[in-house]
């Protein structure tokens, strides 16, 4: 991990899937901007900088910690870097704060969905269930929003949607009535309560099976907490972008798979999502179901959630391009 505590997964994936459209104009990259949209680290970031000496990052995070170390690591790439903290969905913002249009300006953006190994390792943050910790859970510590608030104060009909929803936990039900028993005589304030409690809940057959019985459950919290997927749903249209998911499906989540479809001209397996001008129809459609060729979904290893083993990765093309604002 070196000094930065983060080593991209399937970065040459990535690569792949988005250098054609950041090398359009030339191999350089020079004229292209690629959107950062979960800097992180800056692992993935520092790749296409190195490689695109003409290419332009905006890079996006809401983690301030995140954004420090990028900074850091990013630092001999200065002049041709921006860094914004915000969510996801504040692509727009972002990058009329750098001086360019909201639609049509840039030619890439990057999604690394899910919780990081960096913040995973941080035992204060509350993500990970191996260590004893506040339940916290936000990627932006000064969000109002925390997982001992959604334990402590919602309906148990709200907790058992939320697990289900965003963890599909079979037991949604179960742990949610547990949790507003438990909770009428002493309120949640540690991730080691809530594990305690996932033992109860979880019937022990259910426990000796599928990893570790608390990772729907955290994963449910997280990203309600983090509104991860009304972010991901603002967040995808527009330009040319591959996403990495992991622990969370986006295509679930959005109500759509895309597929790549025929006279495609992206990498044989994108998946892609349309991009269409008058004088250029786009050669995508969005599919309800998944392709016949499904990812391999990860499972939790190290931190006590996660450490990605396959991680899907989609791509989706590029929109016609308008110059930016500035020269």
């Amino acid at each position: 991990m070196g000094d930065f505590g983060h080593v991209p997964v399937l970065l040459e994936r990535c690569v792949a899937l988005l250098t054609p459209a950041l090398t359009r104009q030339h191999p350089d990259g020079s004229g292209a901007v690629l959107v950062d949209a979960t800097l992180g680290a800056g692992g993935h970031a520092e790749r296409f900088l190195s490689e695109l000496p003409g290419l332009r990052l905006i890079g996006l995070d809401r983690d301030p910690t995140a954004l420090d170390i990028a900074a850091d690591r990013l630092a001999p790439f200065a002049d041709r870097l921006t860094l914004v903290r915000t969510r996801y969905d504040g692509i727009a913002d972002a990058l009329a704060e750098s001086g360019y249009a909201a639609t049509g300006s840039i030619d890439g953006v990057l999604f690394d969905l899910g919780v990081s190994s960096m913040q995973l390792d941080r035992s204060e943050r509350g993500f990970s269930y191996a260590q004893d910790a506040p339940l916290d859970m936000r990627m932006d510590p000064e969000a109002p929003l925390t997982a001992a608030d959604i334990l402590n104060t919602y309906d148990q009909a709200a907790l058992t949607d939320i697990l289900r929803r965003y963890g599909e936990e079979r037991f949604a039900s179960r742990i949610a009535a547990q949790v507003v028993r438990r909770r009428a005589h002493t309120p949640f304030t540690s991730t080691g309560e809530l594990v305690s409690l996932l033992y109860q809940a979880i019937p022990a057959p259910a426990r000796r099976t599928g990893g570790h019985p608390a990772k729907r459950t955290f994963q449910a919290l997280r990203v309600a907490v983090n509104g991860e997927l009304d972010s991901l749903r603002a967040a995808l249209p527009g330009a040319r972008s591959g996403t990495r998911s992991r622990r969370i499906r986006p295509s679930r989540s959005c109500g759509c798979w895309p597929r790549r479809a025929p006279g495609s001209t992206s990498p044989p397996s994108a998946r892609s999502t349309p991009a269409s001008t008058p004088e250029s129809p786009a050669p995508y459609r969005l599919s309800a179901t998944p392709s016949k060729r499904r990812p391999m979904w990860p499972t939790p290893g190290r931190s006590g959630y996660g450490g990605s083993r396959s991680t899907p990765t989609t791509g989706w093309p590029p929109s016609p391009r308008t110059p930016p604002a500035h020269t």
